[in-house]
């Protein structure tokens, strides 16, 4: 196996261990476990660094999503390794993204949420532990579907309460709880 595919396969097991033990072991997202296990997450690694080309990737992944039978795949995760690790730019590119979502006229079809590292919420200092509940091990879009997720707030009651939740949940983890929880990236191996 070459390198390159050494390291897709280990972007994409980071990404994977992160949404089982984090999004999903913590139930930061309720609605995640259930695609999860039906193996309907897709996972796409670009190791590229253009943000033209990035864009491209994501055009093509949003209209394969939006393509795609829902039952084979509900949910893409575009893992971007080498790509916007200053946050402030990745945020950028997450406005820009959401313009190529327009321009593909899948919005209020699709949405594209977004997970960074150094995720940080406006009006929060960087090491608040709040920010984890978006902290992933890679720059990273979440492509997914309006009615998936009208679906899930259907059948969760109080689905506005999930952040406050997850907050809570965060500060009694803190700041230990979470390093052990590995779930950042792997250190890279030469």
């Amino acid at each position: 196996m070459n390198s390159l595919e050494t390291r897709r396969e280990q972007a994409v097991a980071d990404t994977r261990r992160w949404l089982e033990r984090a999004v999903i072991g913590l139930n930061l997202c309720p609605f995640a476990k259930s695609v999860h296990v039906k193996n309907q997450v897709h996972y796409v690694v670009d190791f590229g660094t253009d943000a033209e080309a990035l864009l491209a990737t994501v055009a093509t992944e949003l209209q394969a999503l939006a393509d795609a039978d829902p039952e084979l795949r509900d949910t893409t995760l575009l893992v971007m390794p080498d790509a916007l690790a200053d946050f402030l730019d990745f945020n950028d590119f997450c406005a820009l993204a959401d313009e190529v979502l327009e321009s593909l006229e899948l919005d209020g079809i699709l949405q594209v949420a977004s997970f960074h590292p150094q995720f940080q919420f406006a009006g929060t200092q960087a090491d608040d532990i709040s920010n984890c509940t978006n902290r992933g091990p890679y720059p990273t879009l979440h492509l997914l579907r309006e009615a998936s997720i009208d679906r899930a707030v259907a059948v969760f009651p109080e689905a506005e309460m999930i952040y406050e939740r997850n907050i809570e949940t965060l500060e009694k983890l803190g700041h230990d709880g979470w390093a052990a929880l590995n779930v950042g990236a792997s250190p890279e191996t030469p």
